[in-house]
């Protein structure tokens, strides 16, 4: 998108340093004129994550000037009270496995809709009107809170409870994780593609230790299955590039 064409609402990232907040954050970059993004403490077991999101900024920084010029404030809100509220194997030791309720012991209940509101909220005090997110109902882990009828409905509480008119923007939403990789390529080229996979972190063990060819992690969770899968995916149709 050439820079006359952008938009002048501003945009906030939800950005945890992971591979799907990566892409949005690359996305909102080509979109919008100033781009501000917030990170969440929420006593995640996979803390190194908040290393992870600074690294992928100042990657992004160095190595893609004009959007250095949008990058914007960085924002972390300690919610680690809501953490404990919600335990599950996100934010405590436990085994990760699927429940009686279908869904795995990851799943954080209402995360995506509590850091939706704290978002919009800081949001609405720095004159942000985009919320982007990395929900994606196509290949994900059964979470109900990254449906997109669930952020429509939330997306309408906002505004109605804020006064405002604020966007949940969610470009991953229809998109395998073979096709957030060609996003990837297709925002940023091998660029964006390589600084994914050496700086970005998705494994909800927290490992750092080994990078495989789709980047660090346990190789054996849920996320990092997803990532892996769609990593081969993507390789064996001969990683091309998705158009923004």
């Amino acid at each position: 998108m050439p820079q006359s064409a952008l938009s002048t609402d501003g945009a906030l990232v939800l950005f945890s340093g992971g591979q799907d907040s990566t892409a949005c954050l690359a996305w909102a970059l080509a979109r919008y004129d100033r781009v501000e993004t917030v990170g969440f403490d929420y006593g995640q077991r996979h803390i190194v994550e908040m290393t992870a999101r600074q690294d992928v900024r100042g990657a992004v920084s160095a190595r893609f000037p004009d959007w250095a010029a949008r990058l914007g404030e960085d924002h972390v809100l300690d919610i680690r009270g809501f953490g404990a509220v919600a335990e599950s194997a996100l934010t405590a030791d436990r085994a990760i496995e699927m429940t009686e309720r279908g869904l795995p012991s990851t799943f954080v209940p209402g995360r995506n809709l509590v850091f939706l509101t704290y978002a919009a909220a800081l949001a609405d005090r720095r004159g942000l009107k985009a919320l982007v997110g990395g929900m994606c109902e196509t290949d994900f882990s059964g979470y109900p809170d990254c449906r997109r009828d669930t952020l429509d409905a939330l997306e309408t509480a906002l505004n109605l409870g804020m006064d405002r008119d604020f966007r949940i923007e969610t470009p991953l939403m229809r998109l395998t994780k073979a096709q957030t990789w060609a996003l990837a390529k297709g925002l940023g080229g091998e660029t964006l593609v390589e600084l994914t996979v050496a700086d970005s972190h998705t494994c909800y063990r927290g490992e750092r230790g080994a990078r495989h060819a789709w980047g660090h992690g346990c190789g054996e969770c849920p996320a990092c299955d997803l990532r892996a899968a769609g990593w081969s995916a993507w390789v064996a149709e001969g990683r091309p590039a998705l158009t923004a």
